[in-house]
């Protein structure tokens, strides 16, 4: 069970249910959840122990980033998951392939609804890790846009991004189909860019609102 309250926890804080500087109580985690109290206190030290949470006194809040943290992150994401693009372009079978392209067209439909592409960007993402069939390098992915839920706002909120982020998703997609390594690598830190330029700018409009 040690490792169900772990995945609970982390899910409702990735969900957003949980979000940066909420204060989490074992006791109502585990009525919420269903579990005893020790699967979540060793749920609880472990996220801790991996930064998603950070004492406060005597509490456990939901960690967040500050700028350098955030810049930091963006700069690794890039890069690895600019290497899954690549990689994806050199060995994704025709399956994955397909099932990447469906995942951008079905997501078309949701726009409008930064809630849900949110999530879709996730399995959209995780889909391409996996495509790139290096273990270590979906471990390592996994690691950051675990971290990448501790954002207390998805970019996708921003104005016009969906729309552009999905265009961006087709480009990675269209080279990864075409066995083009290097416009896979292009296409995925041109997406990549534009989130963060998107994410400065509501950072920007916050520290002015």
């Amino acid at each position: 069970m040690k490792d169900d309250a772990y995945s609970l926890i982390l899910a409702a804080i990735e969900a957003g249910t949980y979000r940066p500087g909420d204060r989490l109580v074992e006791s109502e985690l585990a009525e919420r959840f269903g579990v005893s109290r020790t699967p979540v206190r060793e749920a609880l030290q472990r996220l801790e122990t991996q930064a998603m949470l950070v004492r406060d006194g005597r509490s456990l809040i939901v960690g967040s980033l500050d700028h350098n943290q955030l810049a930091e992150l963006y700069v690794v994401r890039a890069e690895l998951e600019a290497l899954a693009a690549r990689l994806a372009a050199r060995h994704a079978t025709p399956e994955e392939v397909r099932v990447l392209a469906q995942m951008v067209a079905e997501d078309q439909k949701a726009i409008g609804d930064p809630e849900f592409l949110a999530r879709a960007n996730r399995r959209f993402h995780h889909q391409l890790h996996l495509a790139s069939h290096n273990r270590y390098l979906v471990q390592q992915l996994d690691l950051v846009h675990r971290t990448m839920a501790l954002m207390a706002k998805t970019s996708l909120a921003a104005e016009g991004r969906s729309e552009m982020a999905l265009s961006e998703h087709k480009n990675i997609v269209d080279a990864i189909a075409a066995g083009d390594g290097d416009a896979a690598d292009a296409a995925l830190r041109q997406h990549i860019s534009m989130a963060w330029e998107t994410r400065l700018k509501l950072e920007a409009n916050n520290d002015h609102g």
